[in-house]
């Protein structure tokens, strides 16, 4: 029985936070269980990566390189992670739980003849057995279980462990041959909005959320959206903070009504979206109905803006609920932003 941890480089041959916290998690778990680590790195040139990691404890460092392993595509990265895998011959193989790993991970466990489990929030060893965590049912219920199948493919979540800090050192970095896979798809640049316009931060320490009622008529019988888009936006660039929303919000454009249009299904918080990790959260003009508020869980600190004093919110969803009115708070935040 053996643990191994595979892990990508980004675009600087260095490992992301969300492959340290994976890497922390998977340390961890191999001490539990009693069990030999290695670890598998795929990239155009994995060894500074490695170099950076050495002291993680691991006794083999295996490595799948060249500039067709450098982008994201399913045919170059499921037979990467084929080969470091039965390179290795790993019982139990970990990844960080990123959406290039989301998407090969049950076809390198099919070709292994494995099981593939994603989204695990929660990873444990007892009896030298590990048990993971996950949620079910549209994230309202949560189980524990093990697998007898091996091997056992786990893709873990951002915000399992603490990024794994250790001294960096030199790795003896060992190639693995694969016969070329091939490759349909060609990837021929990136296009990225500007940094200023990029509203998804994960790493932010605050996540602001916006409700329907942005898009409602106001106090005056007029709809605001124009004062709503800059008021949101202004308090981002400053705050640089992240941006969700409800699904009420994200939808209102299916149903004809006003939407703030740079808002997406990307920035969706809740059971039928994403569930973040910040340290602090601010929702505004939404109600606070379970549907949302379940994708808060692993927020610390959470603040609530309505004009409802009675909302859900204010029953005991919220450590803070101000009783006001999100155009004037937010316009007074901006100017003590500014």
């Amino acid at each position: 029985m053996s643990t191994l941890f595979l892990a990508h480089t980004e675009a600087d041959g260095s490992l992301a936070k969300a492959a340290l916290e994976a890497l922390a998690a998977s340390v961890q778990l191999a001490a539990s269980l009693g069990t030999p680590l290695s670890v598998g790195l795929i990239g155009e040139n994995p060894g500074p990566a490695a170099d950076a990691i050495a002291g993680c404890g691991a006794g083999r460092f295996l490595s799948v390189s060249g500039g067709e392993f450098s982008q994201a595509r399913y045919a170059t990265d499921a037979a990467a992670a084929e080969a470091l895998c039965r390179a290795a011959g790993a019982t139990l193989i970990t990844v960080p739980a990123t959406s290039r790993w989301n998407r090969v991970l049950p076809g390198v466990a099919h070709r292994l003849g494995g099981r593939a489990d994603t989204h695990v929030t929660g990873i444990d060893a007892s009896s030298g057995q590990a048990h993971i965590s996950r949620w079910f049912y549209r994230q309202r219920m949560e189980a524990v279980f093990t697998r007898s199948t091996r091997p056992w493919l786990l893709a873990l979540e951002g915000g399992i462990a603490p990024a794994w800090q250790g001294a960096a050192g030199s790795a003896h970095l060992e190639a693995v041959a694969l016969t070329q896979p091939e490759c349909r798809t060609r990837v021929v640049g990136f296009e990225a909005p500007a940094a200023d316009q990029q509203t998804i931060r994960p790493d932010a320490e605050l996540l602001f959320v916006t409700g329907a009622g942005w898009t409602k008529k106001q106090a005056d019988g007029q709809i605001k959206l124009g004062e709503a888009e800059t008021l949101i936006l202004d308090f981002l660039r400053g705050a640089r903070a992240s941006l969700g929303s409800t699904k009420s919000l994200v939808d209102l454009g299916g149903e004809g009504q006003a939407i703030l249009p740079f808002l997406s299904h990307l920035n969706q918080v809740g059971q039928t979206g994403s569930t973040p990790r910040h340290a602090k959260g601010l929702a505004t003009c939404c109600h606070g109905e379970e549907p949302h508020t379940v994708g808060w869980r692993f927020i610390g600190e959470r603040r609530a803006i309505s004009l409802d004093a009675n909302c859900g919110w204010a029953r005991g969803k919220a450590d803070v609920l101000y009783v006001a009115d999100a155009f004037a708070v937010m316009a007074k935040v901006n100017e003590r932003l500014r």
